[in-house]
C-alpha cells in the first residue's frame, strides 16, 4: 500500500506528521497512484465548486446578466477578498440589482491577511461580499432569477436549483447521492459525501466533457483558465498550479485538505485529501507527486519546486526547520 507522509521539522526534529489519501486515474479510469482510499466517502467542500456552477452555466444567467469571464471563474472559486475579486463582485451584485443580505454565505475577514489589514485600517467592516464563497452564492442567486425560482429559499435542499446541482454532480461523479450523504458547508450551501473514486471519475468525465467546445462545463473551464487568480488568490495553490502548468492543468482546493485536479491534456485526474484536514501539507504533497508521476514537464516542474515551500519561516524571517514529503 502507497503511503503518503509530510513532515514539518524544527530544527532536526520532526514536530508534525500529516498523512494524505490521494488516487490518480487515466482518461480510462486505470489507476496511476492509489493508497489504497478509494472507496473513502470525503467532503470535497469548494473543490466541486465547478459541479455547482453547471446549472448556473446552463441557466442562462451568463448571457442575461452579461457576466464577463472574471465573474463566471469566481462562480466556482474561494476567492481570498483581494481587491480584484471584489470590485467584480461588487459589479455583479449591481447587475443582479439585489441586496448583500440576499446572499446567506454569512461573513467573515478576507482570507487574504495583507486585504483583511486593508479593509480593517479603512474602518469599514466585512460584508458578505467577502466571505469566500460569495461568487458560488451569486451564481446561484444568478441562476434562480434566470428561471424564476425563489431566491429567499435558494439553500434549501428540496428547492430545485439545490436539485439541479446534485444531478450534476450525480452525472459527472457516475454516483446517486444518498440522503445520509448530505450536508451543509461551512458557507450555509449544501455539500455532499462522495467516495475518492466517483470524485475522480467526475473529474475524468469533466476532461471528456470540455473536449467539445459547445459543452456547458467548458464555459466555465476556459473562463478558470483565463483568470486564475479569481478561482482563488495571488497566493493560493490552485490559482499557482493552473499558472505554472500554462493552463494544462484545472484543479480547484477546497477545505480541510482537499485538492482535485486534472491534467486536460494528458487526461490525469487526482484527488487528495490530507487525513488531519492541515491543507499546508499541499504544496509540498502535490511537487512531490508530480514529481514521481511526471504529470508536468520539467520546466514547469522547475517552476513548481521554486514555488512551493520547503522551509518553515518564523515571522522575524529566520528558517527554523523543513517541510517535506515521502512517498512510499
Amino acid at each position: 500500500m502507497s503511503e503518503i507522509k509530510t513532515f514539518f521539522t524544527r530544527n532536526k526534529n520532526v514536530e508534525s506528521v500529516h498523512s494524505a489519501k490521494c488516487l490518480i486515474v487515466n482518461s480510462l479510469n486505470e489507476i496511476i497512484f492509489t493508497t489504497n482510499n478509494d472507496q473513502d466517502t470525503i467532503f470535497p467542500r469548494s473543490a466541486i465548486k465547478l459541479f455547482q456552477a453547471i446549472p448556473f452555466a446552463k441557466s442562462g444567467a451568463i448571457q442575461k446578466f452579461n457576466l464577463n469571464t472574471k465573474q463566471i471563474s469566481l462562480s466556482c472559486s474561494s476567492h481570498v477578498g483581494e481587491d480584484f475579486h471584489i470590485k467584480e463582485l461588487l459589479n455583479w451584485f449591481k447587475k443582479l440589482n439585489i441586496s448583500l443580505e440576499s446572499i446567506r454565505c454569512g461573513i467573515h475577514n478576507p482570507l487574504d491577511q495583507n486585504s483583511s489589514n486593508k479593509l480593517l485600517l479603512s474602518g469599514n467592516k466585512p460584508t458578505q461580499i467577502h466571505n469566500n464563497c460569495a461568487g458560488k452564492h451569486l451564481g446561484m442567486i444568478s441562476s434562480c432569477i434566470a428561471n424564476n425560482y425563489n431566491i429567499k429559499s435558494y439553500l434549501d435542499f428540496n428547492h430545485p436549483h439545490q436539485k439541479e446541482i446534485r444531478k450534476s454532480i450525480e452525472y459527472f461523479s457516475e454516483n446517486k447521492i444518498e440522503r445520509n450523504d448530505f450536508a451543509i458547508d461551512g458557507c450555509s450551501a449544501p455539500q455532499y459525501g462522495l467516495k475518492i473514486n466517483n470524485l475522480s471519475k467526475a473529474l475524468i468525465n469533466l476532461s471528456r466533457n470540455i473536449k467539445n467546445k459547445k459543452n456547458i462545463a467548458n464555459i466555465l473551464v476556459e473562463a478558470i483558465l483565463k483568470n486564475p487568480k479569481f478561482i482563488g488568490g495571488t497566493n493560493n495553490l490552485d490559482s499557482n498550479l493552473i499558472k505554472i502548468s500554462e493552463k494544462e492543468i484545472f484543479c480547484k482546493g477546497g477545505a480541510e485538505g482537499v485538492l482535485l485536479f486534472v491534467h486536460l491534456k494528458k487526461g490525469i485526474a487526482g484527488v487528495i485529501k490530507v487525513e488531519d484536514g492541515n491543507e499546508r501539507a499541499l504544496p509540498s504533497i502535490v511537487y512531490n507527486l508530480f514529481t514521481k508521476l511526471k504529470i508536468l514537464s520539467s520546466s514547469k516542474n522547475v517552476l513548481l519546486k521554486k514555488w512551493h515551500k520547503n522551509k518553515l519561516i518564523n515571522h522575524a524571517g529566520k528558517k527554523i526547520g523543513d517541510i517535506f514529503t515521502e512517498i512510499n
